[in-house]
């Protein structure tokens, strides 16, 4: 499949056309192609190496080639990993309402004794309920030590909290103890484990946290004696002790864990080893030897190497392009195209590979390395697309490779391989750029596919490594889809291109141009829709863009719409306006729809190549019945007045590529064709014979490409679909039945 290039004009070459096909231009461009892979590979194949000794201040900026453990930087990170855990606190159920009891059952039995007096027990309390806490807190932890469940170092943590954040009575309420009756003690003793209940729910570290709350608690209570409040609110804080409790054993292992689960920091590939103006000291330039960048001989057979597979590379290109039959064989233009696609492709790896480290050590499946082949595919050639799609994968196996013992990563390759490929077999005859967004969802799947793959086969896989290569590779088909689509209309600019997606968003019949031409000239449009039929067969006969002139042949004729009566396939049910004026008024009139066209055209922005069509599709060819009546008419006035032909010629100019001859020939036949009212076999053949003789013998395709033997195929291909367009009133003379009332149908 080829793709239109815009065509010189004038009846020589210019020097556009001649740099197009210059031979010297085609080895420099080959050459262009050798230096670009041969310095984008050299830092991956050969790094450099510096004349470097410890203390001296370094004149470069050196980068680490490849990935390497930094031994001083992996501790740091386990040591911020461990930072970065939190303390490990333990909630441990207290039965504190165990507590609130045993205080009102000592206030309960001493206050009914009627043996005792007021002072006693004002000492028997200041001794006995401070004393009811450390009881408790004795005997709970026995429990808990012989429960087993809490290390040493928690338990001695849980009795050190327990015992430091004891709640002491006020003075006062020692004094107030006795003098409560059995009733008021059970109200408030009722108030008091509500309480304790309800603020223990919550873990707490700090029990006075909880105490604070206690005031609004009671009083919020049904105690309504100011004197049972004070003292509730004094029980329930003694009462509260915290429950979360600090582990360090198990903080410390946790820590430990955190700096056993660090993985080592590498210098990643890129990443600056020594800044310029640095002082290199005993540890950089061990660091340096240990990367191998310190130069100690000269050895040149990386470089040779090097330079052997960039000369593989290169004579890969020009070997298919030179045994190929495609266009960019003899088209510097399309040369220089696939050059800039190369480059554009090959930085984009680059940049992603600046990426790659320990941290996203798989980021190489995000590189849009089916770019480069979708813009080949849509740009230029399919053909072209897999040997381009071989070379990308290669250089992506280098390109991404951290392994120095390893020269190409078979993993990117074989990713790299397999989305090249999906995307020529997604985009073959793409017709609409929708399709290319189609095409990155298969490039996702499939790179996906391919990492599952490697996934299945490789051991080394884990599932990290999975899940960050399939994030990478879903998210790179759709890039290579995204940069595809905002890069093609710089290139269909640049380089004057009509890929097929264009020209199919130009013919849809809902474009402003196409209503305007459907609307008010309908004659014109059918005819036109014709004539892209026939001249699209015609093209694609010889090897020519069949869909440029189809969509040509749609806008050909878009200058009839400034007059559109004035041109016959218009004039239903009403007169010639020729018949009425001059010939030379009607031929003005006529001879002027091409330079309408165009500047209809122009004004709609629309390509020069299909601009190119409506210009030369008549070329200078002669408006026979025009001239032939202004002959007449010159004979008829007796004035012995002589009509110069040149005056009833069409402006030109002449057809300058096989795609504008082609439409002018099928606009010739589609109309001649049409005039028959019961074409025969032999009437269509001879019509499209005479016509293309005419204009052969007329000069019309002296400025275009086309050969007898592509005008001998065209007249075969435009007899075929006219056969196909009249099948049914074609009339097969050795078909005719013998009974003059029927009539024999093909």
């Amino acid at each position: 499949m080829t793709r239109n290039e815009p065509s010189a004009t004038g009846n020589s070459p210019s020097r556009f056309s001649q740099w197009k096909t210059s031979p010297v231009i085609r080895y420099l461009l080959l050459l262009g192609f050798a230096l670009l892979f041969y310095f984008s590979l050299l830092n991956e194949v050969v790094p450099e190496t510096y004349d470097i000794q410890p203390n001296k201040v370094s004149e470069k900026t050196i980068y680490a080639p490849y990935q390497e453990e930094n031994s001083l930087a992996t501790e740091k990170a386990k040591e911020e990993a461990a930072s970065r855990i939190q303390p490990v606190y333990k909630i441990v159920s207290i039965k504190n309402e165990q507590i609130v009891e045993t205080i009102f059952d000592k206030l309960e039995q001493n206050n009914t004794d009627p043996e005792m007096t007021f002072d006693v027990r004002v000492d028997l309390y200041r001794n006995l309920l401070p004393a009811i806490y450390t009881d408790y807190v004795e005997r709970f932890m026995k429990t808990l030590r012989a429960a087993g469940n809490y290390n040493d170092t928690l338990m001695n943590e849980i009795e050190k909290q327990l015992l430091e954040q004891q709640y002491k009575f006020s003075e006062e309420s020692y004094y107030k103890f006795p003098r409560l009756t059995k009733d008021d003690l059970t109200a408030m003793e009722t108030v008091a484990k509500d309480i304790v209940n309800r603020l223990m729910n919550d873990p707490l570290v700090e029990a006075q946290s909880a105490r604070a709350k206690v005031t609004e608690m009671v009083n919020s209570s049904t105690l309504t004696k100011n004197t049972a409040r004070e003292l509730v609110q004094e029980i329930v804080r003694f009462a509260l002790t915290p429950n979360k409790f600090y582990d360090a054993k198990e903080t410390d292992q946790a820590r430990a864990q955190a700096r056993e689960n660090t993985k080592p920091v590498l210098f990643g590939k890129n990443d600056v080893l020594v800044y310029k103006g640095e002082m290199i000291t005993e540890e950089t330039y061990q660091r340096l030897k240990t990367f191998n960048l310190l130069k100690d001989k000269t050895d040149f057979r990386p470089h040779l190497g090097l330079a052997l597979l960039v000369a593989l590379f290169v004579l890969v290109i020009f070997m298919f392009i030179r045994q190929s039959k495609l266009s960019i064989q003899n088209n510097n233009s399309q040369l220089v195209m696939l050059l800039l696609i190369f480059f554009l492709n090959i930085i984009g790896m680059k940049i992603v590979s600046l990426g790659q480290n320990l941290e996203y050590p798989h980021i190489g499946y995000l590189a849009p390395v089916a770019m480069g082949t979708m813009l080949v595919i849509v740009l230029l050639d399919a053909p072209l697309a897999y040997v381009s799609s071989i070379i990308f994968s290669l250089m992506s196996g280098i390109i991404f490779s951290v392994d120095q013992d390893r020269l190409m990563d078979y993993r990117y390759l074989f990713v790299s391989l397999i989305v090249s490929f999906a995307a020529i077999f997604s985009l073959h005859k793409a017709s609409q750029r929708i399709t290319i967004l189609k095409a990155g969802i298969m490039i996702s799947v499939f790179g996906c596919l391919g990492i599952v793959t490697q996934a299945l086969l490789d051991n080394r896989f884990t599932m990290t490594d999975l899940s960050y290569g399939l994030s990478f590779a879903a998210v790179g088909g759709i890039i290579s889809a995204i940069l595809v689509i905002g890069i093609m209309p710089f290139f269909e600019m640049a380089f004057g291109i009509l890929s097929p997606l264009k020209l199919v968003e130009l013919s849809n019949p809902n474009l402003p141009l196409l209503r305007k031409l459907l609307t008010e000239a309908p004659g014109t449009y059918h005819h036109s829709v014709m004539v892209g039929n026939l001249s699209e067969a015609a093209a694609e006969a010889v090897g020519a863009n069949g869909l440029l002139c189809r969509v040509g042949s749609y806008y050909h004729d878009m200058g009839k719409t400034k007059r559109p009566s004035y041109y016959i396939e218009n004039q239903m049910n009403m007169d010639n306006p020729h018949d009425s004026i001059e010939p030379s008024l009607s031929k003005a009139i006529i001879t002027a729809h091409p330079r309408d066209g165009v500047e209809m055209l122009k004004e709609h922005n629309l390509p020069k190549a299909i601009r190119d069509i409506a210009e030369q599709h008549h070329g200078t060819t002669l408006l026979k019945y025009f001239y032939y009546k202004a002959v007449k008419q010159a004979e008829e006035s007796g004035e012995g007045k002589v009509v110069e032909e040149s005056e009833y010629r069409y402006p030109g100019p002449k057809a300058q590529s096989k795609e504008a001859a082609i439409v002018g020939i099928s606009d010739c036949v589609e109309a001649a064709v049409r005039s028959l009212r019961s074409p025969t076999i032999e009437q269509i053949d001879s019509m499209v014979r005479k016509i293309i003789k005419d204009r052969l013998d007329d000069g019309q395709f002296d400025e275009c490409d086309l050969t007898i033997k592509d005008l001998d195929t065209i007249a075969k291909a435009l007899k075929e679909t006219l056969l196909g367009i009249f099948h049914a009133r074609i009339e097969y003379p050795g078909d005719l039945p013998k009974n003059n009332d029927s009539k024999g149908e093909s």
